[in-house]
């Protein structure tokens, strides 16, 4: 496992055993997970994000601190919550983290999103040309989330 993936683990298991909100020191966390702080960071900047339902705050110095918090809301706004933070151009990794956090969060039903991740694959829209297929993909993706929503 690479160490990204064990430091979101690490993170996501804090999470649960604090009811959705954990704070953390970087370099007390690198440490015991024996990785530099900046990972710590490229893992909160990269996982962490508004966009898959977490707040971040911040505070610098020698108390300082990182607070995660995962945003609770209902199936409803969070599915319009994802529409909203897909933008004009969506990528297929994109696309599949946002279907995997939206299983964890039991926002979607697994048989739901492998129908959306095989509609939004690069072999569905191989006959899209290269420099379009993200732009379709995050059509589509609205188009499905906001379907499921009503």
């Amino acid at each position: 496992m690479r160490m990204s993936d064990l430091v979101a683990q690490y993170i996501m298991e804090m999470l649960e055993q604090q009811d959705g909100s954990a704070e953390i020191q970087r370099n007390e966390l690198a440490g015991s997970l024996g990785c530099v702080p900046s990972q710590i960071n490229y893992v909160i900047t990269s996982r962490f994000t508004p966009e898959q339902g977490y707040i971040v705050e911040s505070r610098r110095g020698g108390g300082g601190y990182i607070r995660i918090s995962r945003v609770k809301m209902d199936k409803g706004t969070a599915l319009m919550h994802i529409v909203n933070s897909i933008g004009d151009r969506l990528d297929k990794a994109t696309a599949e983290a946002m279907l995997h956090n939206m299983l964890q969060r039991a926002v979607m039903e697994l048989q739901t999103a492998k129908v959306i991740a095989a509609a939004l694959s690069d072999r569905t829209l191989k006959n899209v040309e290269q420099e379009k297929r993200d732009t379709v993909r995050a059509d589509l993706f609205k188009n499905m989330l906001l379907t499921l929503n009503s």
